[in-house]
């Protein structure tokens, strides 16, 4: 009888698959700086603005749509992974994180360039 969820499954041997995983870090952790920034820009701009501006209001919207909008693109990335293991397709947890980070770390990332200016 041979286990699926052994030791292999969880530890990536290969160069590329090392090399996904060195990814995820990454990208973990720009989501996490550029996360932080977006956050004090954006409470610096409602510090300086008045919140009943359409700049501000315009922000504001702009915001919860792309908040929304990553949610259901990491909602759908994750879906896409559980119907893959009923279906007895396995992707790796690096291939999966790296899908579902995606969307959050190309919002943050663009919030940000686009809120220093």
């Amino acid at each position: 009888m041979t286990r699926t969820n052994d030791i292999t499954s969880l530890v990536p041997f290969t160069p590329a698959a090392m090399f996904d995983v060195w990814k995820v870090g990454v990208m973990a952790f720009e989501l996490w700086t550029t996360s932080l920034s977006t956050i004090a820009m954006r409470n610096n701009l409602w510090y300086t603005q008045i919140p009943t501006s359409p700049r501000m209001m315009k922000e504001n919207q702009r915001m919860v749509n792309e908040k929304l909008d990553a949610s259901m693109e990491v909602a759908t990335e994750m879906n896409k992974a559980v119907l893959n293991m009923f279906s007895g397709q396995y992707t790796p947890w690096w291939v999966t994180s790296r899908r579902a980070l995606m969307p959050l770390h190309r919002r943050t990332t663009a919030n940000s360039r686009r809120l220093s200016r």
